[in-house]
């Protein structure tokens, strides 16, 4: 059985493709750390993932 897939927290739904260099997957991800250190982008990446969850049902 092999390793499952890291999820990107950013793109709802999708792998994580590694599109930083350097990282291997988003535990390592400047671009996730940037995200969820920043309040205000934390709770619009919070209000999306509600409305992806609500249009996905």
């Amino acid at each position: 059985m092999g390793r499952p897939d890291p999820r990107c927290p950013l793109r709802f739904g999708e792998a994580c493709t590694l599109c930083v260099p350097g990282a291997t997957g988003p535990q390592d991800c400047q671009t996730v750390a940037l995200v969820m250190a920043d309040p205000d982008l934390r709770a619009e990446l919070t209000r999306l993932r509600e409305e992806w969850a609500r249009d996905a049902t």
